[in-house]
């Protein structure tokens, strides 16, 4: 039987990483040596015995660089690669996992191509002993290549896991099981026997939504403010004279600041500024109580402040319109 064909961009990360040998866990990333995704395709040979995966070389770049001249790129490159290579059965990406979660939500919002789209990772690099890269690597292009993984949206895979990408964060530093998916769990598992999905994600996502990345030439500042006690609003006036068109709040749980803090809010939103409560506590919603009505300030529901500050970015290349704006946190 024909395996099934699927495309592998490489844009660097631990993944993509070695370091100076098998017990370098840890301080890899100080010597830039990154592997280009055909170079980690022949590292990790293994690859070849679940599909026939095209390698595609991006940029190996460290994932705290990656921002939306990256996304953009790879948005567009997904559909490229799915115009130039008939009967793809899916795509996988090798990301670094610092910022992989945005970079999967925000594909999650853009991405036009109707195959599977995976984003990868690895807490360790290639060249570690007892490395994860190889098998998430595998795993991750079982999913892709899977019928199941069809109109699931933008899908995270690390440590046996499937994530969603809108629900997904990365919860600890080292630890192999870093990411999450808080309040609700996996989507499924990448087991040695079968690829096995349990639940599906609920909000709209790729390709069918209103944002397209190709139509965007540049993202609006929005910016995060993170509470604390005796937090004044400082940070919240300072975004506002650097020009930002939106704030996230990240808050108390469930979901408020310090009195200086919800003032400078205030005052932003006041001057036109689209202000979004958040929570610092890593999960469960905000609810829009009458002293956030009373502001003007917006809800986040359930999407951590980095995820929030996407959607809102998002939001704002399409409407000003707070109720609009409302609506789409609702919606995805």
């Amino acid at each position: 039987m024909s395996k099934p064909k699927i495309a592998f961009i490489g844009t660097g990360g631990t993944i993509a990483s070695l370091g100076q040998g098998p017990l370098d866990l840890q301080d890899y990333g100080s010597l830039g040596n990154v592997m280009h995704a055909d170079e980690i395709l022949a590292r990790w040979p293994e690859t070849a015995l679940v599909a026939d995966v095209i390698p595609i070389r991006y940029r190996a770049i460290i994932s705290p660089a990656i921002g939306f001249s990256e996304w953009k790129d790879l948005a567009a490159l997904c559909s490229r690669l799915v115009a130039d290579h008939p009967g793809l059965a899916g795509i996988v990406i090798g990301h670094g996992t610092a910022t992989l979660e945005e970079t999967a939500y925000f594909l999650n919002l853009t991405v036009k191509v109707p195959v599977p789209v995976v984003i990868v990772g690895a807490q360790r690099p290639s060249s570690a002993l007892s490395s994860d890269a190889g098998m998430n690597l595998v795993n991750a292009i079982r999913v892709a290549a899977g019928p199941e993984a069809r109109g699931m949206g933008l899908l995270v895979v690390l440590n046996d896991e499937i994530h969603a990408a809108r629900e997904v964060t990365k919860t600890s530093t080292l630890r192999l099981q870093t990411f999450r998916t808080p309040d609700f769990g996996v989507l499924g598992h990448a087991d040695g026997d079968a690829v096995a999905f349990y639940r599906r994600p609920m909000r709209r996502h790729a390709p069918d939504t209103e944002f397209d990345a190709a139509t965007i030439a540049a993202l609006p500042r929005v910016d995060i403010s993170y509470s604390y006690a005796g937090g004044d609003g400082v940070a919240v006036r300072a975004f506002v004279a650097a020009g930002a068109r939106g704030i996230i709040a990240a808050g108390f749980a469930p979901g408020y600041c310090p009195p200086g803090e919800i003032e400078a809010l205030a005052e932003a939103a006041r001057q036109g500024i689209a202000v979004v409560q958040s929570t610092r506590a890593g999960s469960g919603r905000t609810f829009r109580g009458s002293k956030l009505r009373q502001a003007g300030i917006l809800i986040a529901d359930n999407l951590n402040p980095q995820k929030a500050r996407i959607l809102l970015a998002l939001a704002l290349t399409v409407t000003s319109d707070p109720e609009e704006i409302a609506r789409m946190f609702r919606t995805y």
